[in-house]
């Protein structure tokens, strides 16, 4: 079951996290708690970069009752609205860590941002500049919660804590809140029962192909035989091997119809394959030309067959506007 505390009117300068138990103790793991904690303080620190908050971290003396870490969240740099900054910073982190897989949690922030901001110690009616100032940090906010969506390593860092959870059969429930270091009053709650674990966890570390046309490469070392082994070439500044898919090309190069020299290239399309690590950093696993557009011979590009059909492929925007013309 889940617990949703909604939005107070009031600062919060502090993540809480309580553990629950199945049985009546108040002993943990000591290295499962603390991995637990280094997977929450990255989340910390993930969500208010993508805010574009510039934050430190510190560890907060501990309530008396229940067991429970608090860490402090402060802006490295003071200003006048730091207060509204970091109290969306601690309270968006408890909506980002506490949105399952197929929940939008920048959408869900966007309306707790909104919610927060029109409180009266916040946006202050006799304050003019101040007024002007927390308005300009609230768009900046808004805007930059799409952010929250992209970043896989929000998403591998709360798998990672989920999944510690998991594998720890003690534990039955965890809570988290966003409140001042000195009020009980919470700007945003949500505890969550074992049950709901599993959807915070990633099932792969292999993310989406990505495609991409119009692209040139220098070709360092083709394959001129018929082979498994892959082409090298120059991709974005660095030395990249390539899988070549497209046959049509395959066979102009095998057939000696097309010939290679000292800064040749292609124009192609690519389709990149990615997987992510334990902490959530994308690295390239492997590279397809899947259709190569045009190649050049003597600085004069040759437009290859593949390549004039997809050019004659109308836009889906413009077929879709001419069945109702």
């Amino acid at each position: 079951m889940s617990i949703q505390k909604e939005a107070s009117p009031t600062g919060s300068n502090c993540i809480e996290v309580e553990y629950f138990f199945e049985e009546a103790t108040h002993l943990m793991d000591a290295l499962i708690q603390n991995k637990c904690e280094y997977e929450l303080l990255a989340l910390i620190r993930e969500v208010a970069s993508r805010l574009k908050l510039r934050v430190i971290i510190e560890t907060a003396p501990q309530p008396e009752k229940g067991f429970k870490r608090r860490f402090r969240v402060a802006l490295k740099k003071e200003t006048k609205t730091a207060t509204a900054a970091v109290t969306i910073a601690t309270a968006a982190l408890v909506a980002v860590v506490a949105a399952p897989l197929s929940v939008a949690a920048g959408d869900n922030a966007r309306k707790l941002i909104e919610q927060l901001m029109e409180a009266p110690e916040f946006m202050p009616a006799d304050n003019e500049r101040l007024r002007l100032q927390t308005e300009k940090l609230k768009l900046q906010l808004m805007a930059s919660c799409a952010n929250l969506d992209t970043s896989n390593v929000i998403k591998k860092r709360r798998s990672n804590f989920f999944e510690l959870l998991t594998r720890y059969p003690k534990i039955n429930g965890v809570r988290f809140t966003a409140l001042e270091e000195h009020q009980a009053t919470a700007t945003q709650e949500q505890q969550l029962s074992r049950p709901q674990f599993g959807t915070y966890i990633l099932t792969t570390n292999v993310l989406e192909p990505e495609e991409i046309d119009d692209v040139d490469i220098e070709i360092i070392s083709p394959v001129l035989k018929k082979s498994s082994y892959k082409w090298t070439g120059m991709y974005q500044g660095r030395p990249r091997s390539f899988s070549m898919q497209s046959k049509e090309f395959k066979k102009l190069v095998q057939s000696g119809k097309v010939q290679f020299k000292n800064g040749t290239s292609i124009n192609c399309q690519l389709t990149i394959h990615k997987k992510m690590n334990n902490e959530g950093t994308e690295r390239i696993t492997g590279i397809d030309i899947t259709r190569v557009n045009h190649y050049f011979e003597n600085d004069k590009p040759v437009e290859t067959v593949e390549g004039k059909k997809q050019k004659k492929q109308p836009e889906p925007e413009i077929t879709q506007l001419a069945l109702f013309m």
